[in-house]
């Protein structure tokens, strides 16, 4: 994907909080930046609003005609990061 997905919210102490998620070829980059900071966290794992948020984005896009496989792919890496030893597609062996 050559755009990143992005999306604004606020925090939980309503500190504007931006969003970017980078999908490329088999690799996901979660990036977040508070407006209180000047730099974007890399390091932080998404919780699962961030992954519901992402699934409504794209489920928008798939409305559109567009982002079909791509929401499939997230779907299953939302599924490994919270179970990582899950297998890769339901019903298959764990590798």
């Amino acid at each position: 994907m050559k755009r990143p997905i992005r999306w604004t919210g606020h925090c939980e102490d309503g500190v504007k909080r931006e969003v970017r998620v980078a999908l490329t070829s088999g690799n996901i980059q979660w990036q977040f930046k508070r407006a209180d900071e000047s730099s974007w966290d890399r390091e932080t794992d998404p919780e699962t609003e961030d992954w519901d948020e992402l699934e409504e984005v794209l489920q928008r896009r798939v409305a559109r005609g567009r982002s079909v496989k791509l929401l499939d792919i997230v779907r299953k890496w939302r599924r490994l990061a919270e179970d990582p030893g899950a297998p890769d597609e339901p019903g298959s062996a764990t590798r």
